[in-house]
């Protein structure tokens, strides 16, 4: 079972194969993924294209690698403000670098493979400042962030079903004020690829990315003498680690980057997440006799609201993710969902998922859409997302205890059991 809760931003799994103290894959989970990514593929093909259907598998092969790798956000973060380390942080950035060498030519040409293709730059400005400091909030209280709670949704997280509700109502309500946020002060758009040039461009975003991952390691070794080394693999076949899990975080950082170009081929942008939260939201609420397709942001989007999900590019990859993952977790055997849970973790993930939700809005995208894919863009708000959202996140570890996670650590004289010195 996948809790949301890692350490480093990792599932706490050792080897998987049977005899070494893991577990059999489940069949019947896989079977049932498996039938239903495949029987979705089909009839969406026919009904909508075959991008449509690719789109669908995209989404499955994303979930199944942030399964196996454990890739998360959320938990990579709390574990460089509270324990000081960075292995999270440092394959988030190898992830964005080898994103910004596949994406940056394709946007600068304009095109792909003869076919339009765009990015998402969005103002930088206050929306974006406020929006993304809840939304890092509320990752340390709903306990994931946008991308993580599909994936531990698919995985057999029971707490995360709560988070994923409130994020969808946080989502709607966002979308009632978001008139008035976007009227407070602002940058005007700007891509870096448009303004600077490739080269410029590409060149400046690399050398961030490797003083962030500097700065991580520097911080590591200041606290532990050294950097974690990375845990044993066991005698793993390579196609059962690759099936069953669990990855390396590189892998999971490199396998995330060549998937969202392949959003970029299939769908002419980049990889989204929170904008079908909003939707899917916005039509219950509707049918719930709330009136929100008349609500002046759905009014200027008619021709989202009518159209079935089916149809709508980041819901069929959103249900993607989720199938996924859930093909990964019977993979894995560790598909096994736990229903009784303490009150108060439950009430972290009903606020959590409310701030996630009313953030992602405000900020144009969660860590996905706005950080991942804006800073994939080229967009100045990526950069300011992620500095606003880590800014949350320091606040949020702070709030976790309250609601009966552990408390931040404190690393300062404290020996690690197991460091490597380099």
């Amino acid at each position: 079972m996948v809790t949301g809760e890692a350490i480093g931003g990792r599932r706490d799994v050792g080897p998987i194969v049977e005899g070494q103290g893991g577990r059999r894959p489940d069949g019947r989970v896989v079977g049932i993924a498996a039938a239903l990514l495949a029987v979705g593929a089909v009839l969406l093909d026919g009904a909508y294209g075959w991008r449509q259907a690719a789109l669908l598998l995209t989404g499955g092969a994303l979930g199944l690698t942030l399964y196996h790798a454990a890739f998360g956000f959320t938990a990579a973060w709390r574990a460089l403000i509270t324990e000081r380390r960075g292995d999270g942080v440092r394959a988030q950035m190898v992830m964005l670098a080898v994103a910004v060498v596949l994406f940056f030519p394709a946007l600068a040409a304009g095109e792909l493979f003869g076919r339009p293709v765009y990015g998402f730059v969005a103002p930088a400005g206050i929306s974006v400042l406020v929006g993304a400091f809840i939304f890092g909030v509320g990752m340390q209280l709903g306990n994931g962030c946008a991308s993580g709670t599909l994936y531990t949704v698919g995985g057999g997280s029971s707490r995360m079903l709560v988070t994923l509700a409130f994020f969808i109502v946080g989502s709607v309500v966002a979308t009632h004020h978001l008139d008035w946020w976007l009227a407070q002060p602002s940058l005007a758009p700007l891509s870096l690829v448009r303004s600077w040039g490739l080269w410029p461009a590409l060149a400046s975003n690399l050398a961030l990315f490797a003083l962030i991952a500097g700065l991580t390691r520097w911080i590591e070794r200041r606290s532990y003498g050294g950097t974690a080394p990375n845990p044993p693999s066991g005698d793993v076949r390579l196609w059962r680690r690759l099936t069953q899990g669990p990855w390396p975080l590189i892998w999971g950082a490199v396998a995330l980057a060549v998937l969202n170009f392949v959003t970029l081929a299939l769908a002419g942008r980049p990889w989204g997440v929170t904008s079908a939260f909003a939707i899917w939201g916005a039509k219950l609420g509707d049918a719930a006799g709330l009136g929100v397709a008349d609500w002046p942001y759905w009014t200027a989007r008619a021709g989202v609201f009518e159209r079935s999900v089916f149809a709508d590019i980041t819901s069929v990859m959103n249900f993607g993710i989720v199938l996924g993952a859930l093909l990964a977790a019977g993979l894995a055997g560790r598909f096994a969902p736990i229903w009784r849970l303490p009150w108060r973790s439950l009430a972290a993930a009903a606020i959590g998922g409310l701030l996630l939700g009313y953030g992602a809005r405000l900020a144009f995208g969660c860590n996905i859409g706005a950080f991942f894919s804006g800073v994939a863009s080229g967009s100045l708000h990526g950069w300011l997302w992620l500095i606003a959202a880590f800014a949350g996140n320091m606040i949020g570890v702070r709030l976790r205890p309250a609601f009966g996670f552990s408390s931040p650590s404190a690393v300062s004289g404290r020996k690690p059991t197991v460091m490597v010195g380099q």
